[in-house]
């Protein structure tokens, strides 16, 4: 069942089973906030079981790309879609949350941007599976206190 995510008040519906609930419920929120400033979509999150066939793809990615393959569950996945942009967002039970962007088309020549999103809510260690792999970069927001995030490109054609 969908779950559309407040971004003015924090909610932890959904993610009540991870150990930092609170920060990564901020950091849904803080994600539902820009999708509404950035595109108006209402950001609805769904059970990761009711989007199998989502997270089976970006598992497949993870490990085709990068060797990656966490031992956290994926709690929820939301997904924005337009006629350009293919964008899955996975919420980790240990509070990590990770995207794919994917452009399906370039820009007038340019090769389509595609990239894995990788951010850490706050009170959350790295994962074992990035340590050492990634260089995280810090930003400050309101709902979500400190975001630590990264990325890396996607070579391969997915969709």
């Amino acid at each position: 069942m969908a779950y559309k995510v407040n971004f003015k008040d924090v909610e932890t519906v959904g993610l009540e089973t991870s150990p930092v609930a609170d920060s990564l419920a901020g950091l849904r929120a803080n994600e539902a906030r820009y999708f509404w400033n950035k595109y108006k979509f209402e950001y609805l999150t769904y059970p990761a079981h009711e989007k199998a066939d989502e997270v089976a793809l970006f598992e497949k990615i993870l490990l085709e790309e990068r060797n990656l393959k966490f031992s956290a569950k994926i709690l929820e996945v939301a997904i924005y879609e337009n006629d350009e942009l293919y964008w899955p967002e996975f919420y980790y039970e240990d509070g990590m949350v990770l995207n794919l962007l994917y452009e399906k088309v370039g820009q007038e020549g340019k090769k389509p941007k595609r990239a894995v999103g990788i951010k850490l809510s706050v009170g959350m260690e790295i994962p074992k599976e990035l340590e050492g792999k990634f260089k995280f970069a810090r930003q400050r927001s309101k709902l979500a206190g400190e975001i630590r995030g990264s990325y890396f490109t996607i070579k391969q054609e997915w969709l």
